[in-house]
Protein backbone atom coordinates (compact mmCIF):
# COMPACT_ATOMS: atom_id res chain seq x y z
CA UNK A 1 0.00 0.00 0.00
CA UNK A 2 1.37 3.07 -1.18
CA UNK A 3 1.58 5.79 1.57
CA UNK A 4 1.03 9.36 0.32
CA UNK A 5 2.46 12.64 1.99
CA UNK A 6 -0.95 13.71 3.22
CA UNK A 7 -1.20 10.18 5.50
CA UNK A 8 2.18 10.85 6.79
CA UNK A 9 1.53 14.29 7.98
CA UNK A 10 -1.81 13.27 9.38
CA UNK A 11 0.15 10.28 11.39
CA UNK A 12 2.62 12.74 12.21
CA UNK A 13 0.26 15.29 13.16
CA UNK A 14 -1.74 12.32 15.31
CA UNK A 15 1.10 11.81 17.30
CA UNK A 16 2.46 15.02 17.89
CA UNK A 17 -0.87 15.85 19.16
CA UNK A 18 -1.01 12.77 21.35
CA UNK A 19 2.54 13.55 22.43
CA UNK A 20 1.47 17.29 23.74
CA UNK A 21 -1.30 16.28 25.75
CA UNK A 22 0.45 13.39 27.46
CA UNK A 23 3.00 15.80 27.79
CA UNK A 24 0.27 18.34 29.55
CA UNK A 25 -1.15 15.99 31.48
CA UNK A 26 2.39 15.65 33.24
CA UNK A 27 2.94 18.85 33.61
CA UNK A 28 -0.07 19.33 34.89
CA UNK A 29 0.43 16.84 37.47
CA UNK A 30 4.13 18.51 37.89
CA UNK A 31 2.49 22.16 38.82
CA UNK A 32 1.82 21.34 42.40
CA UNK A 33 4.90 20.32 43.18
CA UNK A 34 6.68 23.23 41.40
CA UNK A 35 4.58 26.16 42.98
CA UNK A 36 4.27 24.47 46.23
CA UNK A 37 8.12 24.13 46.72
CA UNK A 38 8.47 27.39 45.77
CA UNK A 39 5.67 28.99 47.78
CA UNK A 40 6.63 27.17 51.21
CA UNK A 41 10.05 27.36 50.80
CA UNK A 42 10.32 31.19 50.23
CA UNK A 43 7.66 31.81 53.41
CA UNK A 44 9.81 29.74 55.84
CA UNK A 45 12.79 32.07 54.64
CA UNK A 46 10.76 35.14 54.72
CA UNK A 47 9.01 34.51 57.67
CA UNK A 48 11.01 32.26 59.64
CA UNK A 49 14.37 33.02 58.57
CA UNK A 50 14.21 36.50 58.19
CA UNK A 51 15.70 36.79 54.57
CA UNK A 52 15.73 39.10 52.14
CA UNK A 53 13.04 37.48 48.98
CA UNK A 54 15.23 38.43 46.13
CA UNK A 55 18.25 36.71 47.66
CA UNK A 56 16.06 33.70 48.24
CA UNK A 57 14.74 33.80 44.57
CA UNK A 58 17.91 34.04 43.24
CA UNK A 59 19.56 31.64 45.66
CA UNK A 60 17.19 28.69 46.73
CA UNK A 61 14.82 29.35 43.78
CA UNK A 62 17.42 29.36 40.79
CA UNK A 63 16.90 25.60 39.38
CA UNK A 64 14.90 23.64 37.28
CA UNK A 65 11.24 24.86 36.91
CA UNK A 66 11.33 26.04 40.08
CA UNK A 67 13.04 29.08 39.03
CA UNK A 68 10.27 29.98 36.41
CA UNK A 69 7.55 30.63 38.83
CA UNK A 70 6.08 33.88 39.73
CA UNK A 71 5.93 34.63 43.28
CA UNK A 72 4.07 37.33 45.60
CA UNK A 73 5.35 38.06 49.22
CA UNK A 74 2.63 39.42 51.45
CA UNK A 75 4.21 41.13 54.05
CA UNK A 76 0.91 41.86 55.87
CA UNK A 77 -1.18 38.33 56.09
CA UNK A 78 2.29 36.68 55.82
CA UNK A 79 1.34 34.96 52.43
CA UNK A 80 3.33 33.17 49.79
CA UNK A 81 1.66 32.52 46.48
CA UNK A 82 3.76 31.00 43.76
CA UNK A 83 2.51 30.75 39.85
CA UNK A 84 3.94 28.72 37.05
CA UNK A 85 1.60 28.52 34.00
CA UNK A 86 -2.04 27.53 35.39
CA UNK A 87 -0.62 26.24 38.44
CA UNK A 88 -1.28 28.10 41.56
CA UNK A 89 0.17 27.08 45.63
CA UNK A 90 0.03 29.48 48.61
CA UNK A 91 2.19 29.26 51.94
CA UNK A 92 0.65 30.56 55.30
CA UNK A 93 3.02 31.89 58.00
CA UNK A 94 1.28 31.59 61.74
CA UNK A 95 3.76 32.77 64.68
CA UNK A 96 5.46 29.77 66.32
CA UNK A 97 3.77 27.57 63.59
CA UNK A 98 5.57 28.57 61.08
CA UNK A 99 4.75 27.95 57.53
CA UNK A 100 2.06 25.81 56.42
CA UNK A 101 1.66 24.93 52.63
CA UNK A 102 -2.03 24.94 52.16
CA UNK A 103 -3.10 21.81 50.39
CA UNK A 104 -6.28 20.45 48.64
CA UNK A 105 -9.52 22.05 50.80
CA UNK A 106 -7.74 24.62 53.20
CA UNK A 107 -10.38 27.37 54.05
CA UNK A 108 -10.45 30.66 55.77
CA UNK A 109 -11.75 28.86 58.89
CA UNK A 110 -8.52 26.70 58.49
CA UNK A 111 -6.22 29.85 59.33
CA UNK A 112 -8.19 31.09 62.18
CA UNK A 113 -8.35 27.94 64.09
CA UNK A 114 -4.58 27.66 64.43
CA UNK A 115 -4.14 24.96 67.84
CA UNK A 116 -2.90 26.12 70.93
CA UNK A 117 0.91 26.71 71.37
CA UNK A 118 2.56 26.11 74.85
CA UNK A 119 4.27 28.24 76.70
CA UNK A 120 7.84 28.08 75.66
CA UNK A 121 9.87 27.16 79.16
CA UNK A 122 13.98 26.90 77.75
CA UNK A 123 16.37 29.30 78.67
CA UNK A 124 19.36 29.78 76.07
CA UNK A 125 22.89 29.45 77.91
CA UNK A 126 25.92 30.55 75.27
CA UNK A 127 28.04 27.98 74.39
CA UNK A 128 30.73 28.01 76.04
CA UNK A 129 34.35 29.03 74.70
CA UNK A 130 36.95 26.43 73.48
CA UNK A 131 40.65 25.88 73.01
CA UNK A 132 41.96 29.27 72.13
CA UNK A 133 44.90 28.02 70.50
CA UNK A 134 42.34 25.46 68.46
CA UNK A 135 40.34 28.65 67.63
CA UNK A 136 43.17 30.64 65.68
CA UNK A 137 44.10 27.31 63.85
CA UNK A 138 40.48 27.49 62.85
CA UNK A 139 39.97 30.33 61.33
CA UNK A 140 41.77 30.71 58.36
CA UNK A 141 39.63 27.32 57.43
CA UNK A 142 36.41 29.15 58.25
CA UNK A 143 37.16 32.17 56.17
CA UNK A 144 37.94 30.14 52.88
CA UNK A 145 34.84 28.06 53.45
CA UNK A 146 32.55 30.47 54.01
CA UNK A 147 34.08 33.31 52.43
CA UNK A 148 35.26 31.98 49.72
CA UNK A 149 33.49 28.90 49.20
CA UNK A 150 37.29 27.07 48.63
CA UNK A 151 35.32 23.85 49.86
CA UNK A 152 32.32 24.34 47.44
CA UNK A 153 28.54 24.95 48.37
CA UNK A 154 26.70 28.36 49.54
CA UNK A 155 27.31 28.46 53.25
CA UNK A 156 24.82 30.10 55.33
CA UNK A 157 26.69 29.55 58.74
CA UNK A 158 29.62 26.99 60.04
CA UNK A 159 30.64 26.01 63.91
CA UNK A 160 32.36 23.70 65.67
CA UNK A 161 32.44 22.57 69.22
CA UNK A 162 36.00 20.73 70.68
CA UNK A 163 35.06 18.79 74.02
CA UNK A 164 31.49 21.22 74.20
CA UNK A 165 33.31 24.41 73.61
CA UNK A 166 33.22 26.52 70.82
CA UNK A 167 35.97 26.34 68.87
CA UNK A 168 34.62 28.43 65.14
CA UNK A 169 31.87 30.31 64.43
CA UNK A 170 31.51 31.99 61.25
CA UNK A 171 28.24 33.40 59.19
CA UNK A 172 27.43 35.01 55.60
CA UNK A 173 26.03 37.52 54.71
CA UNK A 174 22.81 38.66 56.02
CA UNK A 175 22.93 35.55 58.29
CA UNK A 176 23.52 35.62 62.04
CA UNK A 177 23.83 33.87 65.47
CA UNK A 178 19.81 34.43 66.17
CA UNK A 179 19.04 33.16 62.40
CA UNK A 180 17.17 30.32 62.56
CA UNK A 181 17.86 27.83 59.60
CA UNK A 182 16.03 24.99 57.75
CA UNK A 183 17.10 21.58 58.86
CA UNK A 184 15.85 19.56 55.75
CA UNK A 185 16.68 16.16 56.75
CA UNK A 186 18.66 16.57 60.15
CA UNK A 187 14.82 16.97 61.79
CA UNK A 188 14.85 13.07 61.29
CA UNK A 189 17.39 12.69 63.85
CA UNK A 190 15.64 15.09 66.30
CA UNK A 191 12.84 12.55 65.79
CA UNK A 192 14.69 10.13 66.82
CA UNK A 193 15.50 11.92 70.17
CA UNK A 194 11.96 12.07 71.10
CA UNK A 195 11.48 8.66 70.41
CA UNK A 196 14.39 8.28 72.69
CA UNK A 197 12.75 10.25 75.79
CA UNK A 198 9.04 8.30 75.25
CA UNK A 199 10.87 5.17 75.92
CA UNK A 200 12.33 6.23 78.91
CA UNK A 201 9.09 7.74 79.73
CA UNK A 202 7.47 4.54 78.96
CA UNK A 203 5.37 5.46 76.39
CA UNK A 204 6.51 3.53 73.43
CA UNK A 205 8.37 0.34 72.85
CA UNK A 206 10.07 0.46 69.53
CA UNK A 207 10.20 -3.47 69.03
CA UNK A 208 6.38 -3.94 69.45
CA UNK A 209 4.26 -3.62 66.43
CA UNK A 210 2.29 -0.46 66.39
CA UNK A 211 -0.88 -1.31 66.05
CA UNK A 212 -1.97 0.67 63.09
CA UNK A 213 -5.41 0.39 62.13
CA UNK A 214 -5.03 0.32 58.91
CA UNK A 215 -2.19 -2.17 58.86
CA UNK A 216 -4.18 -5.05 60.97
CA UNK A 217 -5.44 -6.84 57.94
CA UNK A 218 -2.02 -7.53 56.11
CA UNK A 219 1.62 -7.60 57.26
CA UNK A 220 2.32 -4.47 57.67
CA UNK A 221 0.73 -5.47 61.17
CA UNK A 222 4.37 -6.84 62.07
CA UNK A 223 6.49 -3.53 61.29
CA UNK A 224 7.81 -1.30 64.26
CA UNK A 225 9.15 1.76 64.72
CA UNK A 226 12.31 0.25 64.72
CA UNK A 227 11.45 -1.20 61.05
CA UNK A 228 10.94 2.87 60.30
CA UNK A 229 14.08 4.48 62.48
CA UNK A 230 16.45 2.54 60.75
CA UNK A 231 14.53 2.65 57.21
CA UNK A 232 13.69 -0.96 56.80
CA UNK A 233 10.43 -0.78 57.13
CA UNK A 234 9.40 -2.49 53.06
CA UNK A 235 6.58 -0.40 52.60
CA UNK A 236 7.04 1.37 49.32
CA UNK A 237 8.59 4.63 48.64
CA UNK A 238 10.18 6.49 45.88
CA UNK A 239 12.10 9.51 47.23
CA UNK A 240 13.37 10.76 43.43
CA UNK A 241 13.57 14.54 44.45
CA UNK A 242 13.77 15.35 40.81
CA UNK A 243 10.25 13.79 39.67
CA UNK A 244 6.44 13.45 40.61
CA UNK A 245 7.88 11.24 43.56
CA UNK A 246 6.25 9.76 46.88
CA UNK A 247 8.64 12.35 48.74
CA UNK A 248 7.38 15.52 46.75
CA UNK A 249 4.04 14.75 46.31
CA UNK A 250 3.54 14.06 50.21
CA UNK A 251 6.13 17.70 51.19
CA UNK A 252 3.56 19.38 48.37
CA UNK A 253 0.10 17.98 47.76
CA UNK A 254 -0.36 15.65 51.08
CA UNK A 255 -2.40 17.32 53.80
CA UNK A 256 -1.74 14.79 56.33
CA UNK A 257 1.82 13.82 55.02
CA UNK A 258 1.88 10.91 58.35
CA UNK A 259 -1.21 9.68 56.67
CA UNK A 260 -0.05 9.53 53.07
CA UNK A 261 3.11 7.30 54.17
CA UNK A 262 1.02 5.23 56.55
CA UNK A 263 -1.15 4.01 53.14
CA UNK A 264 1.44 2.42 51.41
CA UNK A 265 1.34 -1.23 50.00
CA UNK A 266 4.61 -3.55 51.16
CA UNK A 267 7.19 -3.96 48.83
CA UNK A 268 9.41 -6.08 51.08
CA UNK A 269 9.01 -8.08 54.49
CA UNK A 270 10.01 -5.67 57.06
CA UNK A 271 13.46 -5.79 58.33
CA UNK A 272 14.86 -7.45 55.03
CA UNK A 273 15.33 -4.02 52.81
CA UNK A 274 16.38 -0.73 53.11
CA UNK A 275 15.37 2.11 51.53
CA UNK A 276 16.13 6.14 52.41
CA UNK A 277 12.19 6.97 53.00
CA UNK A 278 11.27 10.37 54.35
CA UNK A 279 7.77 9.13 54.68
CA UNK A 280 9.08 6.88 57.40
CA UNK A 281 9.67 10.00 59.76
CA UNK A 282 6.67 11.22 58.91
CA UNK A 283 4.83 8.06 60.32
CA UNK A 284 6.88 8.05 62.81
CA UNK A 285 5.91 11.37 64.31
CA UNK A 286 2.28 10.95 63.32
CA UNK A 287 2.44 7.74 65.56
CA UNK A 288 3.74 9.48 68.55
CA UNK A 289 1.66 12.17 68.49
CA UNK A 290 -1.46 9.99 68.55
CA UNK A 291 -0.41 8.57 71.55
CA UNK A 292 -1.14 11.88 73.42
CA UNK A 293 -4.77 13.63 73.63
CA UNK A 294 -4.44 16.93 71.92
CA UNK A 295 -2.21 18.59 69.78
CA UNK A 296 -1.08 21.02 72.33
CA UNK A 297 -0.39 17.99 74.74
CA UNK A 298 2.37 17.08 72.29
CA UNK A 299 3.46 20.13 71.24
CA UNK A 300 4.33 20.65 75.06
CA UNK A 301 5.66 17.39 75.63
CA UNK A 302 8.32 17.83 72.55
CA UNK A 303 9.68 21.36 74.06
CA UNK A 304 9.18 20.29 77.25
CA UNK A 305 10.95 17.43 77.59
CA UNK A 306 13.50 17.96 74.51
CA UNK A 307 13.69 21.02 73.22
CA UNK A 308 13.28 22.91 76.51
CA UNK A 309 16.73 20.89 78.29
CA UNK A 310 18.87 21.44 75.24
CA UNK A 311 18.57 25.39 75.74
CA UNK A 312 16.59 25.74 72.26
CA UNK A 313 14.30 28.82 72.70
CA UNK A 314 11.20 29.16 70.27
CA UNK A 315 12.15 26.45 67.96
CA UNK A 316 9.85 26.15 65.09
CA UNK A 317 8.65 22.83 63.73
CA UNK A 318 6.57 23.31 61.10
CA UNK A 319 3.43 21.62 60.64
CA UNK A 320 1.36 19.78 57.76
CA UNK A 321 -2.23 21.23 57.81
CA UNK A 322 -3.38 17.94 60.11
CA UNK A 323 -1.16 19.31 62.91
CA UNK A 324 1.17 17.02 63.44
CA UNK A 325 5.25 18.91 62.90
CA UNK A 326 6.50 17.46 59.44
CA UNK A 327 9.49 15.30 61.10
CA UNK A 328 10.94 14.63 57.91
CA UNK A 329 11.75 18.33 56.88
CA UNK A 330 10.93 21.45 58.53
CA UNK A 331 12.71 22.09 61.38
CA UNK A 332 14.17 25.82 62.00
CA UNK A 333 16.93 26.62 64.89
CA UNK A 334 19.67 28.20 65.25
CA UNK A 335 23.56 26.60 64.21
CA UNK A 336 24.35 26.91 67.79
CA UNK A 337 21.04 25.11 68.53
CA UNK A 338 21.88 22.75 66.38
CA UNK A 339 25.27 22.50 68.02
CA UNK A 340 23.68 21.74 71.12
CA UNK A 341 21.88 18.72 70.03
CA UNK A 342 24.82 16.95 68.39
CA UNK A 343 26.74 17.93 71.58
CA UNK A 344 23.97 15.88 73.29
CA UNK A 345 24.45 12.85 71.54
CA UNK A 346 28.48 12.81 71.81
CA UNK A 347 27.97 13.06 75.69
CA UNK A 348 26.20 9.71 75.64
CA UNK A 349 22.40 11.63 75.48
CA UNK A 350 23.53 13.85 78.94
CA UNK A 351 23.17 17.85 79.16
CA UNK A 352 25.04 19.18 81.40
CA UNK A 353 25.39 16.17 83.05
CA UNK A 354 21.56 15.72 83.58
CA UNK A 355 20.37 12.67 81.33
CA UNK A 356 17.80 13.29 78.93
CA UNK A 357 17.87 10.26 76.35
CA UNK A 358 18.06 6.68 77.91
CA UNK A 359 21.21 5.35 78.50
CA UNK A 360 22.71 3.56 75.08
CA UNK A 361 19.99 5.74 72.73
CA UNK A 362 23.28 7.28 70.98
CA UNK A 363 25.05 4.58 70.66
CA UNK A 364 21.73 2.63 69.38
CA UNK A 365 21.41 5.98 66.81
CA UNK A 366 24.78 4.69 65.47
CA UNK A 367 24.15 1.21 65.35
CA UNK A 368 23.77 0.01 61.41
CA UNK A 369 20.83 -1.21 59.86
CA UNK A 370 21.26 -4.66 58.68
CA UNK A 371 20.27 -4.32 55.38
CA UNK A 372 22.38 -0.75 54.35
CA UNK A 373 25.57 -1.31 54.12
CA UNK A 374 26.94 -0.09 56.90
CA UNK A 375 25.64 3.28 55.71
CA UNK A 376 22.91 3.86 58.53
CA UNK A 377 21.87 3.30 61.81
CA UNK A 378 18.46 5.00 63.22
CA UNK A 379 17.83 8.22 61.62
CA UNK A 380 21.59 9.05 61.45
CA UNK A 381 24.05 8.07 58.91
CA UNK A 382 27.21 6.49 59.52
CA UNK A 383 30.65 6.82 58.20
CA UNK A 384 31.48 2.85 58.74
CA UNK A 385 31.07 2.67 54.86
CA UNK A 386 33.97 4.41 54.57
CA UNK A 387 32.39 7.55 52.60
CA UNK A 388 34.55 10.54 53.74
CA UNK A 389 37.52 7.94 53.77
CA UNK A 390 40.19 11.02 55.34
CA UNK A 391 37.45 10.92 58.23
CA UNK A 392 37.90 8.82 61.29
CA UNK A 393 34.82 5.50 60.74
CA UNK A 394 33.34 6.55 64.19
CA UNK A 395 31.64 9.51 62.73
CA UNK A 396 28.09 9.31 62.36
CA UNK A 397 25.79 12.80 61.20
CA UNK A 398 22.89 14.08 60.99
CA UNK A 399 22.09 15.08 57.13
CA UNK A 400 20.00 17.13 55.46
CA UNK A 401 19.09 17.95 51.91
CA UNK A 402 21.25 20.41 50.03
CA UNK A 403 24.29 20.30 52.41
CA UNK A 404 22.87 20.51 55.76
CA UNK A 405 24.96 18.43 58.40
CA UNK A 406 25.46 18.01 61.86
CA UNK A 407 28.57 15.88 61.91
CA UNK A 408 29.57 14.15 65.05
CA UNK A 409 32.97 12.94 65.76
CA UNK A 410 32.97 11.03 69.35
CA UNK A 411 36.97 10.16 68.62
CA UNK A 412 37.76 13.43 68.14
CA UNK A 413 35.53 14.87 70.90
CA UNK A 414 34.50 17.30 67.64
CA UNK A 415 30.93 18.40 66.36
CA UNK A 416 31.04 20.47 63.27
CA UNK A 417 27.65 22.20 61.94
CA UNK A 418 27.45 22.99 58.49
CA UNK A 419 24.23 24.72 56.87
CA UNK A 420 23.61 26.80 54.14
CA UNK A 421 22.39 26.14 50.01
CA UNK A 422 24.68 23.39 48.63
CA UNK A 423 22.83 21.44 45.65
CA UNK A 424 24.28 18.39 44.16
CA UNK A 425 26.16 17.79 41.93
CA UNK A 426 27.65 21.18 40.86
CA UNK A 427 28.09 22.57 44.02
CA UNK A 428 28.22 20.34 46.88
CA UNK A 429 30.39 20.80 49.63
CA UNK A 430 34.06 18.87 49.54
CA UNK A 431 32.97 17.08 53.03
CA UNK A 432 35.44 14.90 53.15
CA UNK A 433 38.14 17.63 52.52
CA UNK A 434 37.02 20.06 55.13
CA UNK A 435 36.27 17.77 57.96
CA UNK A 436 39.62 16.41 57.05
CA UNK A 437 41.28 19.94 57.24
CA UNK A 438 39.49 20.82 60.83
CA UNK A 439 40.38 17.26 62.47
CA UNK A 440 44.14 18.25 61.29
CA UNK A 441 44.17 21.83 62.77
CA UNK A 442 42.26 20.88 66.04
CA UNK A 443 44.57 18.11 66.48
CA UNK A 444 47.41 20.50 65.93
Amino acid sequence: MRITMKHTLRIAGAVLLVAVIAGGLYLNRLLPIITGYAAKNLASAVFVSGRDAKDVEALDLSFSMIRFTSNTVDYDRKTVTSRFLWGKSTAVYREGFGVTLLCGSATDEWLQQPYPLPPDTATSMPLPHGDSAISARLVPIAEAFVDRRAYRGHPFAFLALHKGGVVSERYNRGIGPDTKLLSWSMAKSFVHALAGIMVSDSLIDIHAPMAIPEWQGDTRKTITLHHLMQMQSGLEWNEDYGARSDVNIMLHCAADMGLYALQKPLDHAPGTFWYYSSGSTNLVLRYLRSLFPSDAAFLAYLRDRLFAPLGICNPVFEPDMSGTPIGSSYLYVTAADFARFGQMYLDDGCVGGVRILPEGWADYARTPAACSSLRYGAFFWLNRCGKYPDVPRDMYWCDGHDGQCIFIIPSCQLVVVILGYSPKPDHVIDFNALLKDIISAVEG
